[in-house]
Order: C-alpha cells, then structure tokens, then sequence
C-alpha cells in the first residue's frame, strides 16, 4: 500500500489558503506499528490462552489495507510446532460463509437463482415438503426449522436422500430461523449440482483462486499436511472427521494469511472484478430480522456501532439452538458500510472468529485449535477492533 509522506507546514498553509487542502490526516498519516497492534491484541487475547488451555491461537487483522499478525503458542504439542501465519487451522462454520460466495457466484453467473426451489437441480427432491423452501431459505435457516446437525442414522448419500424426501418442517417456510447444517448443507449441495461439479472442487479450484487464497483447503493436499495444526479437547489431539454435507458446513481449513485476504474483499467488494464482486455482495445482502441481527447469506449483520451485549446475545446458544421468529426485509438489498459483519466456527478441536466493517476499513480473524466458548472469543475480538479504531482515529 503507498504512503504519502506529511505535506510540509508552509504547503499545508498555502492549500488551505487555495481551498485545496489534499493532504488530509486520512491521507498522510502513519499506519499503527506492529507494536501497537500487538499491544491490544495481548490484552485481550494472551490470557485466554491459559485460561482455556489452548495451545495455539493466530489473530490477524487487517486495518487500512495493513496486515497485522500475532501467533501464540503451537500448532502442535507433539511436534512442538510453533503457529505461524501459514498455520492451516478448521474453520468449522466460518466455511458456511464460503458456501455462500459460491452460492452468490453461481447466481452472478445466472447457473441459479436463490428464489429457485431444490428439484430444480435435485429431482428427487420433487414432491417433498422440503422443495416448499427455496435456495435462500435454505442458506437463511428459514426452510422451516430444519435441526442443527444431521441425526446420527444419516451416513450414506441414500440416507441424505431419505431423510431429506422425509422431512418434515415445525413452522411455515420463512417464518423462523433455525440455525443448521442440514439447512445450509443442502444449498452448497444443490448449489454444486447446479454449477455441475463435485462441491470441493468448487470452492478450492474456482472461488479460493479468484480470491487469492492459496492456502485454503477443503481436503489438505499431502504437501500441506506439516502446516495442518492439530486440535485438541481435554488434551487429546484430533482433526475433524468426516460428516454428511461437512464439506458444505463446517469443511473448510485455512490460514491466518489467507483470512485476511477474505476479509479484504469483504471490506473492499468495490475494488473487485467481476464475477467475484458480484459473489460477495450477494453475501452481504439482509433477508431477515432475528432481534438486533439481520440474516444475510453466511454472514450475520449488526448495525454499527453495536454494544457488545448485542452481538454476545446474537451469538448465544439460544440463538444457535432454539428457533425464533424472524421479519422478512420487504427489499432486501446490499447492507451499509456501517455494518459489523461476524460468523464464529467451531469443531471438535478448534475454534474460530470473522468480523469486519466495512466503513472502518477492519477486520479481524481468530483461530484456535482448541474450542473455547464463543463469548470469549467475541469479548476480545470486539474490544480489539474498538481500540484499534480509536488508536487510529487519535494517532
């Protein structure tokens, strides 16, 4: 990123005098240093560390285009590898977001439209209660409450099939949410059949290109393996097993690095070219009203500024475990700048935090290869982008 260097006083003087002063603070002042960054993201961070026994956690944040990253602890116990900004860390349900980019990046290429039903691309879905929902409710969560995991008894791709020509909703299509792999699963499913390739093969040879990711996987190439950290849950370390639709929910494994060039094309979809602009403004456009936060496609929305105490309760396990009435926007359409984008992830192993808002040019992404609770995780992320904003806006 260029730097102007500061307009020397006697300049300034005769541009004001013209009314052509362009070097304004915005302009010409210094970034934050790595020290300061590093500062508050030790406030907030360092203590969890030991608090929930987490072995190693990455946190990166990109702040007027400056990329900033802090790694603690390792990556491994057994190797004694240390986390780095390469780290390949599970996602867990912060992939449902790049489910949705390629969801918006099929409609953008008109392969489907989100008010399309499923049987459209899923035949045997005709005829179901589950094709009175239409692509968006499915990646809304509003397709009638479908549960948040899939029942145990579904293993096979014929016990998908059987569960999902069985289904039955609990409340009228778009009515409530209910957060769900299932729901959502079946998006990145039929979102696959209607572009006509295998899923995975999609988001790393399509979407993760196009977005300049290049340490992002679905299923980690052999040769990225050493980077693959383990997670772990009461000291036993484990990686994520597979599951149905998992690719779709909760699949995807990346890097601090690549993050961070994830949240720069949320933050900047303008700059982007198409078809890849088109795919993330699909994402971050409002569907429905859930209390404070509006649904969109993978990201959940907040208006900025936001309390603290809001996000926390639109990150709760009520909001994640019970169903709850939603307002449909008559208009949907593209949220403001001044929008507090989030979607937190977990699995087993590992925990994980997105946000970012647009008008104030930040994000910030967290990785952990330990679950630990989601209000934890959003204390610290909030109060370090309520700070750096305030540095920046003082320095």
């Amino acid at each position: 990123m260029l730097k102007s260097k500061p307009c020397s006083l006697s300049a300034k003087k005769v541009l004001v005098l013209t009314g052509l002063l362009s070097c304004s603070l915005p302009l010409w002042a210094q970034q934050l240093s790595e020290q300061q960054v590093k500062q508050v993201l030790d406030q907030q961070f360092k203590p969890l560390l030991e608090q929930y026994k987490i072995p190693g956690m990455a946190v990166a944040v990109t702040l007027d285009g400056q990329h900033y990253f802090i790694n603690y602890g390792l990556a491994s116990k057994q190797s004694k590898q240390a986390v780095s900004n390469d780290t390949l860390f599970e996602l867990g349900s912060v992939s449902k977001t790049f489910n949705a980019t390629l969801a918006g990046y099929a409609q953008g290429q008109g392969r489907l439209s989100f008010s399309d039903h499923p049987a459209k691309y899923f035949p045997e879905l005709k005829n179901t209660a589950v094709n009175r929902a239409t692509i968006l409710n499915l990646g809304t969560y509003s397709a009638g409450d479908f549960p948040l995991q899939f029942p145990d008894s579904v293993v096979k791709q014929q016990d998908m099939l059987k569960y999902y020509q069985t289904w039955q909703p609990k409340s009228q299509v778009g009515t409530t949410r209910q957060y769900s792999n299932p729901s959502i699963g079946l998006m990145g499913y039929v979102t696959a059949l209607a572009m006509k390739k295998p899923y995975a093969e999609l988001v790393e040879k399509t979407l993760f290109p196009q977005l300049g990711m290049t340490q992002s996987f679905i299923n980690v190439p052999e040769q990225h393996m050493s980077k693959y950290a383990w997670g772990y849950k009461a000291d036993q370390a484990m990686r994520v097993s597979a599951g149905m639709l998992d690719a779709e929910a909760y699949g995807v494994k990346s890097s601090s690095s690549d993050m961070l060039k994830f949240l720069d094309a949320q933050i900047n979809v303008q700059q982007l070219k198409q078809p890849i602009r088109k795919a993330i403004e699909n994402t971050h456009v409002g569907y429905f009203k859930v209390g404070s936060m509006t649904q969109g496609l993978g990201w959940e929305q907040y208006a900025y500024p936001v309390k603290l105490e809001t996000l926390l309760d639109g990150n709760s396990s009520k909001m994640a475990l019970e169903s709850h009435a939603v307002t449909p926007i008559k208009q949907p359409k593209i949220a403001s700048p001044a929008t507090f984008f989030n979607k937190t992830g977990a699995t087993n192993g590992f925990g994980a935090y997105a946000a970012f808002i647009p008008q104030q040019k930040i994000g910030i992404v967290m990785l952990a290869n330990t679950n630990f609770p989601n209000d934890e995780r959003i204390k610290a992320s909030y109060r370090s982008i309520e700070q750096l904003i305030q540095l920046k806006q003082v320095r």
